[in-house]
């Protein structure tokens, strides 16, 4: 009991009286105190209820009036508990709307302090100085973007050709290279005997067009082209005879 009296009596601190009112942070405590309290309290209470039940159970039908005053006892009990439970309702609710208070409070403090830098900040800047500040970027931006392009571009300095007539010129000494190979090349004579079988004259062909491009190095493409034309030529004329021989041998 001796803290219910602190707290209606107001033994608030030197320093509150001062102020005109306490803080939020006593009370707060205050409120705390005073839950921890009421909490004793019911557990005090609910011991007492147990207490007087067990009474009425023991005297029982021997001795119905210490059992009824047992079980009026209890209903008392019962009746400050659940007091008490309306009451630990209502500070639970108080401090935690204090509590919310008190924290929007400083929600809001923190907030001017905020909004107070941010004004001492822009104190020294001017709009107009920091548009003319952004278009002299982006100018900038732009400047360097063009040197960019103009460096990466390719430089011609003046000298267009047309490459029509470039192509034209490189097939005209590809051809003239060409003509002077052919001119070097030694072909071995024709031999006077019939020719060999298929198989053996690509063969010849191919240790021919060695033997040439061994004695000179400078034979082009094109060379090898028409030694390949003229063993397909060869392969193909060999291959109509057979299928003229397979026809007559079929007629007669």
């Amino acid at each position: 009991m001796s803290k219910i009296s602190k707290f209606f009596k107001g033994g608030g601190s030197a320093g509150s009286k001062g102020r005109g009112g306490p803080s939020p942070q006593e009370a707060l405590a205050r409120l705390r105190e005073t839950e921890e309290m009421l909490s004793k309290k019911q557990e005090y209470l609910e011991t007492r209820i147990e207490r007087e039940l067990a009474v009425a159970r023991q005297h029982g039908t021997k001795n119905k009036r210490a059992a009824l005053q047992a079980l009026k006892r209890k209903k008392r009990y019962e009746k400050q508990l659940n007091q008490i439970d309306g009451t630990l309702s209502t500070i639970e609710f108080q401090r935690e709307a204090l509590e919310n208070s008190h924290t929007n409070t400083e929600v809001l403090k923190n907030m001017g302090y905020a909004a107070q830098a941010m004004k001492k900040v822009h104190e020294n800047m001017d709009l107009d100085k920091i548009d003319d500040l952004m278009q002299d970027i982006t100018e900038q931006q732009d400047v360097a973007q063009e040197i960019s392009d103009a460096i990466s571009n390719r430089a011609t300095f003046g000298d267009e050709f047309d490459e029509d007539e470039l192509m034209a010129e490189l097939e005209e000494l590809e051809q003239e290279e060409l003509n002077k190979g052919m001119r070097d090349v030694r072909l071995p004579s024709v031999p006077s005997t019939s020719l060999p079988s298929r198989p053996d004259y690509i063969v010849n062909f191919r240790v021919l067009y060695k033997i040439m491009m061994g004695q000179n190095s400078h034979i082009s493409y094109e060379l090898h082209s028409c030694i390949t034309y003229v063993q397909l030529a060869t392969q193909k004329k060999a291959e109509d005879e057979d299928e003229m021989k397979k026809l007559a041998a079929w007629a007669s």
